[in-house]
């Protein structure tokens, strides 16, 4: 079993229930078991500022998949809560991404591992940090690196998810 790290984001609709209904799909099978949440996170948008707050959180887990299935993992679990196509860094249902996949480095066409822009995003580390502050991601401590936005504007607006019966 390999650790695996996900960013989770929504901005459209009812968005910490987009986020809920995604981590029970994500978690749903055999082949990816719950390890840790983090707080659900309003945060101001990102790359594109002209749209809607959004909600972000980060879950870790483990899993037995390979990272090219893990991904299709996330895009099945993006479509089914009922993500649409849209601009690069517009508004959206849901986003599921991929952060890390044990120690691995991939870099591949629409697959990069850890995640290229995972040390400039505010609100993918400040959640990460909240439950994996000591992870070491390309050399570079997560907690340490959450410090850089100790100042942005980010407020806690649900406590971390469970699966039912934990």
């Amino acid at each position: 079993m390999t650790e695996v790290g996900f960013s989770l984001g929504s901005n459209i609709g009812d968005k910490t229930g987009h986020l809920t209904r995604a981590l029970e799909a994500l978690f749903a099978g055999p082949d990816l078991a719950f390890a840790a949440c983090s707080s659900f996170y309003k945060t101001a948008p990102w790359g594109y500022a002209d749209q809607d707050w959004f909600v972000n959180l980060c879950v870790v887990g483990q899993t037995s998949l390979p990272p090219e299935r893990l991904l299709a993992l996330c895009k099945h679990v993006e479509q089914v809560v009922g993500r649409q196509d849209t601009f690069r860094w517009g508004p959206r249902v849901i986003d599921v991404d991929i952060l890390y996949y044990g120690g691995d480095e991939i870099s591949e066409p629409g697959l990069a591992i850890p995640h290229r822009e995972l040390f400039n995003r505010g609100f993918v580390l400040v959640p990460l940090a909240e439950i994996r502050p000591d992870l070491v991601l390309s050399g570079r401590a997560i907690g340490e690196a959450a410090t850089r936005f100790a100042d942005e504007a980010m407020e806690i607006v649900a406590p971390p998810w469970a699966p039912a019966g934990r």
